[in-house]
C-alpha cells in the first residue's frame, strides 16, 4: 500500500498533467490530421510502455480478469481521446479541460443509475448549477470557438472516461499500475489499427513541424504513459469520486496556460461560466469536502 505522500505526490502530478494534455493535443493536430495523432500516439506509447515493463521487471499478467481490466481501462483512453480529439475542431483547449471538469457529476450520475449509490439534494444542486455554468459558456462563446456540436463530444469524452473508472474498480483485477497502463495502451493500439482503413487516404505526406511533433511526444510519454500509471495507480488506492476530484483543480491552470501559451481569448461571459460551472462541483463535493476536514481533524487529535 503506498504512502499517503506517495499517494498526494501522484495525485498532483496528475493534475499538472491533465491540466498541459489539452493544449498539447490542439497543438499535435496542428499539423497532422486529427485521427492520425490521435493513432500515432499509441503507436509510439505501446512500444515505450512494453520497454519499461521490461526493465523495471513488471509481470504482465493475461488472464481473463486482467484482459477484461484492459479493456476497462482502454475506454479511459482511445474510447474518450476518440472525441477529445474531434472535439479540437469545435473547442479551446482551455475549455476541452474545463468539460472534464465534469467528470465528478458524470461519475455521480453512472454510480447513482448504473450501480444505485445515493445522490444527496445538494449533489443533486450542484449538478443543476454546473449545467448552468456550461449553458453559459455555450452562449457566451459562440464566436470564440466554442461551439455546442463541441461541447457534446466533449460530454461524450467525459462519460466514456467516467465509465472506464469505475469498470476498472468492478473488474478488481490484480494487476500493477504500469501492467494495468500498458494493457489498456494495448487495447487501444489494437482499436486504432481497426481505425486505419478510415483515415489512411489522410496519412501525412510530410514531416510535421516541430511544435506539432513535440506536442505529439508530450502526449505519448506524459499522456499516455507517466498520466496512466498515476491515473491506474489512485484508481487502487482512492474512491473513484475522489479520483474524479482531480478534473476539478485542473480547469482554470488550463485555461490559463491556453491563454498564455496558445494565446486563447476569452470572453467574459465564458470565465463567468467557468466560475458558475466550478461553483457547482464545489456544492456538489461540499460534503465529501467536509467530512475529509472532519476526518482530517480526528487523526490529528489521536
Amino acid at each position: 500500500m503506498p504512502s499517503r505522500s506517495n499517494i498526494l505526490f501522484t495525485y498532483i502530478l496528475l493534475i499538472f498533467i491533465w491540466a498541459t494534455t489539452p493544449l498539447a493535443i490542439v497543438w499535435s493536430v496542428s499539423d497532422l490530421h486529427l485521427m492520425w495523432a490521435l493513432v500515432l500516439r499509441f503507436f509510439i506509447a505501446l512500444p515505450i510502455a512494453a520497454v519499461l515493463l521490461v526493465i523495471l521487471k513488471i509481470h504482465f499478467p493475461v488472464d481473463k480478469v486482467s484482459l477484461h481490466s484492459y479493456l476497462a481501462g482502454s475506454f479511459s483512453l482511445i474510447g474518450s481521446q476518440i472525441f477529445t480529439y474531434i472535439a479540437t475542431d469545435y473547442l479551446s483547449s482551455g475549455i476541452i479541460a474545463l468539460m472534464f471538469g465534469l467528470a465528478p457529476i458524470m461519475a455521480g450520475l453512472i454510480g447513482r443509475f448504473g450501480f444505485q449509490q445515493h445522490l444527496s439534494r445538494m449533489q443533486w444542486t450542484g449538478m443543476l448549477i454546473a449545467v448552468a455554468g456550461l449553458s453559459i459558456i455555450c452562449f457566451g462563446g459562440e464566436n470564440q470557438h466554442i461551439q455546442p456540436f463541441g461541447i457534446g463530444l466533449m460530454l461524450m469524452s467525459v462519460f466514456t472516461y467516467s465509465l472506464s473508472i469505475f469498470w476498472v474498480k468492478k473488474v478488481n483485477a490484480d494487476v500493477e499500475p504500469m501492467a494495468q497502463a500498458t494493457g489498456s495502451i494495448l487495447v487501444s493500439t489494437v482499436a486504432a489499427i481497426c481505425l486505419l482503413p478510415f483515415i489512411w487516404q489522410h496519412v501525412p505526406d510530410h514531416i510535421p513541424s516541430a511544435k506539432s511533433l513535440m506536442a505529439l511526444f508530450y502526449a505519448v510519454i506524459m499522456a499516455s504513459l507517466i498520466a496512466m500509471f498515476c491515473y491506474f495507480k489512485l484508481v487502487q488506492n482512492i474512491q473513484a469520486t475522489t479520483l474524479s476530484l482531480t478534473t476539478v483543480m485542473t480547469p482554470m491552470i488550463a485555461l490559463f496556460i491556453g491563454a498564455v501559451l496558445n494565446n486563447e481569448q476569452l470572453s467574459v461571459m465564458v470565465f463567468a461560466g467557468a466560475f458558475v460551472l466550478l461553483f457547482g462541483l464545489f456544492v456538489y463535493f461540499y460534503r465529501d469536502l467536509k467530512a475529509s476536514r472532519e476526518l482530517a481533524r480526528r487523526t490529528a487529535r489521536k
